[in-house]
């Protein structure tokens, strides 16, 4: 599964009275390791809120000669194409994005409804009731350096956000590791498989898990069922 953390920085709180994207960076994990990126910085084609501008550092004379939206959506839409987007408080960013694509009569439609989304704030919230779940208290949970976010920036909190969720969801390595099986991708034809295994001769062997190795699988799912609750 190809994941793309996302997360955007706007002129305000709420597309509905014309706030717009200032800014927008991706961090795509694949196996679990950070990979590929996407950045950009946007002109909003209006003014940054004075809230805004104290948390981010944007304001019109720093973005009034950075592409707009319509110039940088087609780039957007290929790097995130296809994948599981992660994203913190989604509602907002999404709401953001479907509103410049609709501006603009994209075809791609609404990213919302185009891509399978996991919200970390509400995945935080069924973990940790009644604590504090923003981005700030999940890196002190799980002990992630944010010493160096001083201001508020799309890329370094996507970033950011990328190891927060892979500390929230090591639990599914844990299970793995402790099954001590390897996960391939099943090769896609029999003669396919052939080659594999004439190429490996004697050496291949078929290891199962133990009867201890499958209780101790058991109990790390029933433990992330009761995390999930």
């Amino acid at each position: 599964m190809r994941q793309v953390v996302l997360d955007t920085e706007t002129t305000g709180l709420s597309p509905q009275h014309g706030h717009r994207l200032t800014e927008i960076g991706c961090i795509e994990i694949i196996d679990r390791k950070l990979r590929a990126q996407f950045h950009t910085y946007l002109n909003p084609e209006r003014e940054v809120d004075a809230k805004a501008e104290e948390m981010t550092g944007l304001n019109w004379k720093k973005l009034k000669d950075k592409p707009k939206f319509a110039e940088k959506a087609d780039e957007l839409l290929e790097f995130i194409d296809g994948a599981e987007l992660i994203i913190h408080n989604a509602p907002f960013d999404l709401g953001f994005l479907d509103h410049e694509l609709s501006m603009m009569k994209h075809p791609w439609g609404h990213v919302s409804k185009k891509l399978d989304v996991i919200d970390t704030l509400t995945m935080a919230r069924e973990m940790h009731p009644g604590q504090r779940n923003s981005l700030d208290a999940l890196c002190k949970r799980y002990e992630i350096d944010n010493s160096h976010r001083s201001l508020h920036g799309a890329l370094l909190d996507a970033e950011i956000l990328a190891y927060v969720y892979l500390a929230m969801t090591a639990g599914q390595t844990d299970m793995d590791l402790m099954s001590q099986t390897v996960i391939t991708t099943s090769p896609q034809t029999d003669n396919e498989f052939s080659r594999v295994a004439q190429g490996m001769g004697s050496n291949l062997k078929v290891i199962y898990a133990n009867e201890q190795e499958l209780s101790s699988h058991a109990a790390m799912l029933a433990l992330i069922e009761k995390q999930k609750k």
